[in-house]
């Protein structure tokens, strides 16, 4: 080896060296962020092994040694919301700095095509029929006390792919989800604090990529797959893009979860299964925060013709389908710390999966979010069945939620079916009677079973005092057990 060869050789094994000491931090940190409120939160990222380094923020001072491996972290003590932009430094063998810092609420939202839905739609996508398109007015302004943080459809783990966090506004805003939009708008302006919106989303992906693999081993329901190699659900290898986009984002300390996904599992007609799938979403992300409460709230996928979707694949559906999927969402609801928008009347036409009225998908989350968690006395859900008891011939339903059942277009109500003792089901006719409704049909003189909205067609008329539409069932539902 000549002198000028190991010189240069020398220069660069000097150069690794120092970009190795530097402190480095994962992209979810940086400037422009907002910060989880009242809870403690962790900064973390990387150096050299044995390195100090000293995180200050807000009056307070963490030091701590990288391990042998480079990994360090603190945590904050929990702060108090603030408007106050504020700088955060992060210092070691060099020292990074990172402004205009507020500090509030923050939610991961997530799922497919629904959720990546963006404020500025492409040409394809249709308008909305009824009342003003929000979005275009929406995009004239600045929400400056709004953070939005969106990671890109790039499978690049060990880090997520972004452009990081922005003050919601402008060309940052036209790419967001306007899910996750609204839903922060709302939020926002009912507890006047900062919010910070991650949105990692990917059009027309299944539930399965978005979970970890173990987080399906931890469950029975899927000891058979866990038992062969290679390891797959339903033809489908889980966990890549969790892996990508959800795994790198933690433990930034986040309220909650929003999820909107379902679709592209309809069309594999999951049915109740998809309920078995939630149970691993859920848990394998709480897992990953390190909090079994932290708070999911999912949208109950809207109307459409699914038997008319043309796959590469095609596997049998039936107009039952999505109905049988809608089970499957509304069954995971007893996983503790769940809750679900109902979206059945924010369609204009069954031909159209994306439904264009994201305003109104991201206020019902955040009334989901506002009750739950914020406790603010308002109704957050439509009326959800609860039981039913035969008299006279006719089949009784009570409901939650059930102040002020209606008829939202004064109509007779629709979408109801019933059936004796054949099983048979035929339309019905229901009719509210306070808190009830008495269903009944000529010729079924001893009622067995109810169905509402049991087709993928329905866009049934019956909502509650607040607004809301009743959340789809039938009686004789599989009854999912939650382990």
């Amino acid at each position: 080896m000549n002198i000028k060869t190991l010189f240069t050789l020398t220069l660069l094994l000097a150069s690794s060296a120092f970009i190795k000491a530097q402190v480095k931090l994962p992209k979810v940190l940086g400037s422009n962020m907002v910060l989880q409120r009242e809870k403690p939160v962790p900064v973390w990222g990387w150096a050299s092994p044995s390195e100090m380094v000293t995180v200050s923020f807000s009056g307070q001072k963490k030091t701590t040694k990288t391990d042998s491996d480079g990994n360090w972290r603190v945590e904050l003590s929990p702060l108090k919301a603030s408007y106050k932009p504020q700088m955060m430094t992060i210092s070691g063998s060099n020292t990074i700095t990172l402004s205009n810092i507020l500090v509030g609420e923050v939610w991961l939202c997530s799922g497919q095509s629904n959720m990546e839905y963006t404020m500025k739609l492409p040409s394809n996508y249709a308008k909305p029929k009824v009342g003003v398109d929000s979005t275009a007015l929406e995009l004239t302004k600045n929400y400056p006390n709004i953070r939005i943080f969106k990671v890109e459809k790039i499978l690049s783990s060990p880090d997520v792919t972004t452009t990081g966090w922005n003050e919601c506004g402008g060309t940052a805003l036209e790419q967001f989800s306007a899910a996750g939009f609204y839903f922060a708008k709302s939020i926002q302006s009912n507890l006047n604090v900062p919010i910070g919106v991650i949105s990692s989303s990917w059009g027309g992906s299944r539930i399965e990529p978005w979970t970890p693999d173990e987080a399906y081993k931890a469950l029975p329901a899927f000891a058979a797959e866990s038992q062969k190699t290679p390891f797959m659900i339903d033809n489908v290898a889980p966990g890549m893009n969790y892996k990508s986009m959800i795994q790198p984002l933690a433990p930034f300390a986040l309220r909650g979860f929003l999820w909107y996904q379902g679709e592209s599992n309809c069309l594999i007609n999951d049915g109740i299964r998809y309920a078995d799938k939630m149970q691993a979403l859920i848990e394998g992300w709480r897992k990953q925060w390190g909090n079994d409460k932290l708070p999911f709230y999912s949208v109950l996928i809207a109307p459409y013709y699914y038997t008319k979707f043309k796959q590469v694949n095609p596997i049998t559906l039936t107009t039952e389908s999505l109905p049988e999927l809608w089970e499957g969402q509304t069954q995971s609801l007893k996983i503790p710390h769940t809750g679900m928008a109902v979206v059945s009347d924010l369609v204009d036409t069954l031909t159209d999966i994306h439904p264009s009225y994201k305003w109104e998908v991201g206020r019902r989350l955040a009334l989901l979010s506002l009750a739950k968690d914020y406790n603010k006395k308002i109704v957050s859900s439509g009326p959800v069945f609860k039981s039913m008891k035969v008299q006279n011939g006719n089949a009784i339903l009570s409901f939650n939620f059930s102040d002020g059942l209606k008829s939202v277009d004064n109509k007779p109500l629709s979408w109801f079916s019933i059936a004796g003792n054949d099983g048979k089901f035929v339309p019905a006719t229901a009719i509210i009677e306070g808190q009830k409704i008495i269903v009944s049909a000529p010729g079924i003189t001893n009622p067995v079973a109810v169905r509402f909205a049991w087709n993928e067609e329905a866009r049934p008329n019956l909502f509650n005092g607040a607004g809301l539409p009743a959340v789809p069932f039938r009686t004789d539902a599989i009854d999912w057990k939650y382990n």
